[in-house]
């Protein structure tokens, strides 16, 4: 599992990250909310750890401009002991969890592994964007002009591109669906039959390539 874990103490953070470590996680650590909103736009975490009071952006304005990019990655966000608004806000604007500092390492361990398990272990998801609707659980698509039924692997390919919505390469898609036992070819060819079927239906939504690998977007 791959955590993001943006906090601007630095000696807390680095005691943070070796136990995480410790406990199997794969850790970026980042110092400020700008760092911590470029390595969220551009890279694919199991679940995010956001510091509210933070230098450059605040964990508030990360989270916002996360959920805003259609951005649904597990957040827990980190508040004052006392504040009780910054809890409600971080809910409101979507955050997963909440955890208040000063805290325990096995309280943090436990509220990241709840809430990846909450959300792996939770089966029949609506998928929506733009005029698209992807049903995860059975792998209908439709539009109001149609639907059809994805196979299982077109299925999770597209429900990764709606989820993180943000350029992933061939590579880093044959990691994350096939545990890189796929050749690159395989990966491609498999983003073709899913752009020939979101053609079929009259999607607004396509996968194009980029400089960054490959990359979902709505037409109006």
């Amino acid at each position: 599992m791959k955590i993001l874990y943006a906090e601007d103490e630095k000696q807390l953070s680095m005691a943070v990250t070796e136990i995480l470590k410790l406990e199997g996680y794969e850790v970026d650590a980042v110092y400020d909310g700008q760092e911590a909103w470029d390595m969220l736009r551009t890279n694919y975490y199991d679940a995010a750890v956001l510091d509210i009071m933070m230098p450059k952006m605040d964990g508030m304005e990360v989270l916002s401009k996360l959920r805003a990019s259609e951005n649904y990655v597990p957040v827990l966000m980190l508040t004052a002991k006392s504040a009780i608004d910054d809890k409600i806000d971080g809910l409101s604007l979507g955050a997963d969890d909440y955890l208040s500092k000063p805290f325990a390492m096995k309280e943090m361990i436990a509220r990241l592994n709840s809430m990846i398990r909450r959300t792996m272990s939770y089966k029949h998801k609506v998928l929506k964007h733009s005029n698209i609707t992807l049903d995860c659980d059975t792998s209908e698509l439709k539009t109001e002009d149609g639907s059809l039924r994805l196979s299982t692997k077109e299925s999770e390919l597209l429900a990764l591109f709606i989820k993180q919505n943000k350029p992933f390469s061939a590579e880093k898609i044959n990691e994350l669906l096939w545990n890189k036992q796929q050749s690159e070819s395989t990966v491609v060819l498999y983003i073709s039959y899913l752009r020939n079927k979101l053609s079929q239906i009259h999607s607004l939504v396509n996968i194009f390539q980029t400089d960054d690998g490959y990359a979902m977007e709505a037409t109006d």
